[in-house]
């Protein structure tokens, strides 16, 4: 038997410790809400920090500033140049009503295979997985050609300005590894008799719209003396809703459409027919070809009034925007332009959170986790889709240091992905996908970089 074999059937007999593992971590609540101070990753980190300490793992927790802590864990090869990063991150979004939980949202209950928390899916079990494959490597005494080097950071949810980007901008030989694995992507799609994930290679952009609208205050018993500013944000907003996007199919991802049984070529002309024909048969692939082949401006917030007796004179409203990658602001700024037109009194900024990114698909890091993935789940019709992503993630802070950065959390199979709710109530995680992913990711790293006898 292989040493490879021994480690993944090694992982089926630790099913206890790694659901353990996951709970532990969901169990602090490393909440980002955006405003400072927030976050208090730092006591996450020392929680890895120990955990690696008794499987013998050195590991050093670097702070953008106090309590935003970012952990790092190499190990080494016989080369100290970095062959291979995992990537992941520690914070999480806030809880909006936790009486509407089925359980304690940092509670980490275990309940019919899965595990119930904030951060259960986003991000804290791809964190489990890549801990054990370090932990498994070390203690099997797999010798590597060159580092691995796993890399949990702050902030993610919130722009990464503590952690990966603080990391970049200050640190930036800490993440020179040729290849990174992080969250983004992953995810699997039963049809048409195939098994095809997508793999994260990419990424919209993001970007954050004010629109200041102003009107004239006056006595709210006296409205027609005042100019009201709300009724200028109706007709916004109901721009908002009627706008169509420029339809667009030129992301890789849509050359591979005929993995999933497909036929016709997908075009700006035919794109939204595709996507209705798939809304009652496969619901999230329809929804996932409608997000890629649009920009989308969504408006989130609204601020303005100051008492409920007077005409309210300024409203903001917050829209936020995904770009598809060859979007530039200047294109944005001209359907903003359209959308205000003959509209007085109103302003907007644009606050770029995220520019578009990508990698390449055909390399040497996706051949070796496709085989990961068919060898993990002893599956051999397992497919590859580039997919991009429209949310973004820390991957943007990488790929521009050249490394190649996939999205990939290794979901099993048998999970329905729409039972994560990542960011809403009851997110959760399979049992089944934190044991595939732990043992995608341990093949992953041994086929890349241990040395074989």
């Amino acid at each position: 038997m292989s040493k490879l074999t021994e480690m993944l059937l090694y992982i089926d007999e630790i099913k206890d410790e790694i659901v353990k593992l996951e709970q532990d971590l969901v169990r602090i609540p490393s909440v980002n809400s955006g405003f400072m101070p927030t976050g208090n990753e730092t006591p996450v980190c020392e929680y890895i920090k120990e955990w690696l300490l008794e499987a013998e793992i050195d590991s050093e927790i670097l702070e953008a500033t106090p309590n935003r802590g970012n952990i790092i864990a190499n190990l080494s090869g016989e080369s100290e140049e970095l062959g291979l990063l995992f990537m992941s991150h520690t914070d999480v979004v806030p809880v909006e009503d936790e009486q509407k939980w089925t359980y304690p949202p940092f509670s980490a209950q275990l309940h019919n295979g899965r595990i119930y928390g904030r951060g259960a899916s986003d991000c804290k079990g791809l964190l489990t997985s890549q801990l054990i494959a370090l932990k498994l490597l070390k203690k099997f005494n797999i010798p590597l050609k060159k580092t691995l080097s796993l890399i949990s950071c702050a902030d993610e949810e919130h722009g990464g300005r503590y952690g990966f980007g603080w990391l970049a901008e200050n640190h930036p030989a800490k993440l020179q590894a040729p290849y990174a694995v992080n969250e983004g992507g992953g995810i699997p799609i039963d049809t048409a008799g195939n098994l095809t994930y997508t793999l994260g290679v990419g990424e919209k952009g993001r970007l954050q719209v004010e629109i200041d609208i102003t009107g004239t205050s006056a006595h709210a018993s006296l409205p027609w003396q005042g100019e009201n500013a709300l009724y200028k944000l109706s007709k916004i907003l109901q721009r908002l809703e009627n706008y169509e996007p420029e339809l667009d199919t030129s992301t890789s991802f849509f050359e591979h459409l005929s993995t999933f049984a497909i036929e016709h070529k997908p075009s700006p002309k035919n794109v939204d027919d595709i996507v209705t024909e798939l809304e009652d048969t496969d619901p999230r692939l329809a929804s996932m070809i409608k997000a890629l082949s649009r920009m989308t401006i969504t408006p989130t917030m609204i601020n303005g009034g100051i008492k409920s007796n007077s005409v309210p004179e300024q409203i903001r409203l917050t829209c936020d925007v995904r770009t598809i990658p060859h979007q530039s602001e200047e294109y944005l700024r001209n359907e903003l332009d359209k959308i205000i037109s003959d509209i007085p009194g109103v302003q907007y900024e644009i606050d770029y959170m995220a520019v578009p990114n990508s990698s390449s698909f055909d390399t040497e890091l996706m051949i070796n986790l496709q085989k990961a993935t068919r060898d993990s789940l002893n599956r051999q019709d397992i497919q590859f889709v580039p997919a991009i992503s429209n949310g973004f993630t820390d991957s943007r802070f990488t790929r521009p240091l050249g490394v190649t950065t996939y999205g990939f959390s290794g979901s099993h199979p048998d999970d329905n992905p729409l039972l994560s709710n990542v960011h809403g109530t009851d997110e959760s995680i399979g049992v089944n996908s934190l044991i595939s992913a732990s043992k995608i990711m341990l093949h992953l790293a041994y086929s890349m970089l241990a040395i074989k006898d």
